[in-house]
């Protein structure tokens, strides 16, 4: 074994003929397929932009009153935060609203706890007859990812949103649910319509009515008894269950006789007044199903569900509609049916499946071009090395804490161009070494560590210069700095993994393979003669450059007749461009 290799040749010289190399190749491919399984999948990735809105009530104020005593000593005061980029102000009469804006990848809990300390530490500036400030964050997962679409042919919008009310309730228990809305439907409202005569008659206002109301619907502590080691929570009151209990309200005393709710007004339970409204259209014989009985338009109750951050979305929407079937036969009646109208994590998965299976059609497009260019065998080695690399680098995108999406998946198919350079340099070098005459008789496993070390420098060269054009652009700021950067960060930790295959497992693999290329070929070249083993692009190439390399003349003629392409094609486009400007001119004409 040669005593001088360098580190490319070294570490080709440790995996050429070492079990280890087994072990990782088989390692790299089931952790590669471990992360493709266990990573969230998006459409999109996500960016983190903290926004907070800060709410604040000042009733009976002008606009301009708000604006002048809320809304500008408040937006002072948010500028004054650490990492806040802008705040936009909407002051109308009564309110006023302040979006407050942090920098792109600010964390959004430690936002949060500046607003809040900020305006809690100042709330003795507030003015008379202002409320007190409600902060309420928003993120992209306050976006739904699934919505949930009831209806029944025998349903009210009142029954259905009672349903969904409870089906709700169910939902919320399910693991990485964060927020669950309910649209459309009417929900339960007892009314009560006073009668101002009656009002009159026992000299009461609207107001003494409301009050009493307000008093008797609640559930206060009253203290608890201790006795021989034990203790009774006492309660004192009651929630109003209903129209009788309201009705049976003492509002005030009049003669010595209590005077009720139901004496001075209508007291009705039922559906509130609609405020919005969901209907679900049924077609006809939809996806081969005959339903020509339910063709038609009913009313409707849409359950949308939020997702926890960073949670897998596809999985989420699973748990929610298998716990949505579960409940069929109890909870949800049988003639009462629901549509999954929103799945963020089936479109989702099926964009990623989509983007996987491109990027697999690229291995396989990579592979048959070099089998084409090179040969079968060597075309075996790459094929090889390509899914090795991908596979760590799937695994760097799950370690960093990026999803499948459209970016990351669109940097591995942008690195399959890149990543397979390094491994054809050591395969087509230890297939040149394999054909030498000189190295006929010798030991197989030396000649292919030379011939790793014979380009090691070369190709560390190059794919460190790629990985120094290729990074910067992970540093770019604003939106589009968090967007792109799995573009950078993956086809960098490509460049670095098809760099060490390259080295590790491309002379295991080319030993095993390619061997038989020293056996059955003379190889080599002399006195200008080409060898009829070597492959029909390197003759090509031969025969193309010698002459060049050769003849000063024919350098001279090839770069004069390069010059004079360029002229050309300079005056082509130059003539194009003038036509379309003078088009443009007799258009405007």
């Amino acid at each position: 074994m040669n005593k001088h290799l360098g580190m490319a040749g070294s570490i080709a010289a440790y995996f050429i003929d070492s079990k280890l190399t087994v072990l990782i190749i088989i390692s790299a491919v089931l952790l590669g397929v471990f992360a493709i399984i266990v990573t969230p999948r998006e459409e999109e990735p996500q960016i983190i932009v903290p926004m907070i809105d800060v709410f604040v009530e000042m009733p009976g104020a002008s606009a301009k009153e708000v604006e002048q005593r809320v809304t500008a000593p408040m937006e002072k005061l948010i500028n004054e935060i650490p990492g806040v980029e802008y705040v936009y102000s909407t002051s109308s009469p009564g309110s006023s609203m302040a979006i407050v804006r942090f920098y792109v990848g600010q964390n959004i809990e430690n936002s949060i706890v500046k607003v809040y300390n900020k305006l809690y530490s100042n709330f003795d500036k507030v003015p008379p007859g202002a409320s007190t400030p409600i902060v309420k964050p928003r993120s992209i997962d306050d976006v739904p990812v699934l919505a949930l679409t009831f209806w029944g042919k025998d349903y009210d919008a009142y029954r259905l949103r009672q349903l969904v009310a409870r089906i709700n309730d169910q939902v919320k228990s399910v693991k990485d649910v964060s927020e669950t809305t309910i649209i459309g439907g009417r929900q339960r409202q007892i009314r009560v319509t006073l009668d101002s005569p009656k009002l009159a008659a026992y000299n009461l206002t609207a107001g003494h009515v409301q009050q009493a109301i307000s008093s008797s619907n609640r559930n206060l502590p009253a203290g608890a008894l201790q006795s021989s080691n034990n203790a009774i929570i006492l309660e004192s009151g009651q929630f109003l269950n209903g129209a009788d209990d309201v009705r049976n309200v003492v509002v005030s005393v009049s003669a010595g006789m209590p005077i009720y709710v139901g004496d001075v007004a209508e007291v009705e339970d039922g559906p509130e007044d609609a405020n919005n409204y969901v209907g679900f259209s049924f077609g006809k014989n939809e996806h081969g199903r005959n339903e020509s009985s339910l063709a038609g338009h009913y009313h409707a109750v849409t359950l949308s569900v939020a997702k926890r951050t960073g949670k897998n979305a596809i999985v989420v929407c699973d748990h929610v509609v298998e716990k949505v079937e579960s409940l069929r036969g109890t909870l949800i009646p049988s003639d009462v049916q629901y549509t999954v109208t929103r799945n963020y994590g089936e479109t989702a998965n099926e964009k990623s499946n989509e983007l996987l299976l491109h990027m697999m059609i690229a291995v396989v497009s990579v592979t048959l071009l070099i089998a084409f260019a090179l040969g079968k065998k060597e075309s075996i080695v790459v094929a090889i090395a390509v899914p090795v690399t991908l596979a760590l680098t799937i695994l760097v995108f799950y370690l960093y804490g990026y999803t499948l999406n459209r970016i990351t998946l669109f940097a591995l198919i942008f690195s399959i161009g890149i990543l397979v350079d390094d491994a054809i340099v050591v395969v087509e070098n230890i297939v040149r070494h394999f054909r030498m005459p000189d190295n006929k008789n010798r030991n197989l496993m030396e000649v292919a560590t030379e011939a790793v070390d014979e380009v090691g420098n070369p190709t560390i060269l190059a794919t460190f210069a790629v990985i120094a054009a290729i990074l910067p652009l992970a540093f770019v700021g604003g939106l589009m700095g968090p967007y792109m950067r799995p573009i950078p960060v993956g086809a960098s930790a490509a460049m670095v993994f098809s760099l060490l295959v390259a080295f590790v497992i491309s002379p295991w693999a080319s030993y095993r393979i390619l061997k038989g290329e020293a056996s059955s070929h003379g190889g080599g070249h002399e006195d200008g003669q080409f060898s009829a083993q070597e492959g029909w692009t390197t003759r090509f190439y031969r025969k193309m450059m010698n002459p060049l390399i050769a003849s000063g003349a024919n350098r001279f003629k090839f770069f004069v007749l390069l010059s004079s392409a360029s002229v050309r094609r300079d005056r082509s486009t130059a003539a194009e461009a003038r036509g379309s400007q003078d088009a443009a001119f007799r258009q405007q004409e």
